[in-house]
């Protein structure tokens, strides 16, 4: 088995692309079932969540408030996984519920 970072992305600042309150309890509820399922067949080597700030820093070493200044689509969280390949690790992705608003997985092998 090879480990693979899940990079979990989507638009959090714009209002209308945001998800209701209700929508949001629903969305979690989803996570924490692909989380447990993840966990239960021992795929998870380790898991975070980060908040929507943030800074960046460029090439001209300006520091940037805010990830993506440029773009609305930033982090909202990662974990490594355990799979056999590239393929499998994308069919676990297929089933992040981050997909349902919009959002997008970045798939990386560990080296």
């Amino acid at each position: 088995m090879d480990e693979f970072l899940l990079v979990f992305r989507r638009d959090f600042q714009n209002r209308e692309n945001q998800p209701s309150p209700e929508q949001l309890q629903e969305h979690f509820q989803k996570w924490h079932a692909w989380y447990d399922k993840m966990a239960s067949e021992d795929r998870i080597v380790l898991q975070r969540r980060w908040d929507g700030e943030g800074l960046v820093v460029n090439a001209q070493k300006t520091v940037l408030n805010g990830p993506y200044a440029e773009i609305k689509e930033a982090i909202g969280g990662a974990v490594i996984i355990r799979a056999a390949n590239y393929e499998e690790a994308a069919e676990f992705a297929k089933a992040v519920p981050i997909l349902e608003f919009g959002g997008n997985v970045e798939i990386r092998k560990a080296l």
